[in-house]
């Protein structure tokens, strides 16, 4: 990671990647949401304004692993957190065509964590498998420095640090602080927009959320010890499935 792209993270809580998923990459991982979406329908729902998702991703197709850890992407996300990183949790999320109105939600997924030097506890990965731009959804966010005044109020962030839409192809990749105010744009368009939204917390911090469960073939079966110590943080709903199937 440059010390330009830190800079900038720290000034404005994200950072574009760019289409840093090559074009085998997003066919592979395109593939692997379609193929999840057609054989395990009864793990999506109905999520939001307008969105289907999956949050048992790697319980249904665990080769999603490859995107959660993938080698391009997950140095920066130690660098950004500034130690050793878990996981929190993995959405995969589907927007089809829409005909209604305008629509956004406006919104932080946590607290700022004073503790951290870029007030983040949890940090999100968005990953586009379609192309994005000024007529399909997109994922909106609300740039604010780790060093400006928290703004309860979401008129008031908005009017000091604008709106930045995140638009790319296929491929493209941005992080952001979950406690930075973020939402979906849904707008009228025939584009289907697709997207895999993984979660990555500290691991001497609290679980992020119940939403998605852990295979233990990851978290206590594997063999690489890094890898059961990243997916060893367990939030109750893989707690629970644990007893349930010991």
């Amino acid at each position: 990671m440059t010390e330009a792209e830190q800079k900038f993270f720290a000034k404005n809580g994200f950072l574009n990647l760019g289409r840093i998923l090559d074009t085998e990459d997003v066919s592979r991982f395109r593939r692997l949401f379609d193929d999840d979406k057609r054989k395990f329908p009864y793990f999506w729902h109905p999520y939001g304004h307008h969105q289907h998702v999956n949050y048992d991703g790697l319980i249904t197709t665990i080769a999603f692993d490859e995107l959660i850890r993938h080698p391009d992407i997950y140095p920066t996300l130690t660098d950004l957190m500034g130690g050793p990183i878990c996981f929190g949790e993995i959405g995969l999320r589907q927007m089809g065509p829409y005909s209604g109105e305008f629509h956004q939600a406006w919104h932080r997924d946590r607290a700022h964590w004073t503790g951290h030097p870029l007030r983040m506890d949890y940090l999100q990965l968005i990953v586009y498998l379609e192309d994005v731009d000024q007529a399909t959804h997109c994922f909106s966010i609300s740039p604010e420095s780790a060093d400006q005044e928290i703004l309860a109020h979401e008129d008031r962030q908005l009017e000091r640090g604008g709106i930045y839409d995140l638009h790319g192809p296929a491929g493209t990749c941005a992080l952001f602080n979950v406690s930075v105010l973020h939402t979906a744009t849904t707008r009228p368009t025939d584009a289907t927009r697709k997207t895999v939204q993984i979660y990555y917390g500290h691991r001497d911090r609290a679980p992020l959320a119940n939403d998605s469960a852990i295979p233990a073939t990851l978290w206590r079966d594997h063999p690489d010890s890094e890898t059961r110590a990243f997916y060893g943080v367990l939030n109750e709903r893989t707690q629970i499935l644990m007893h349930a199937f010991p």
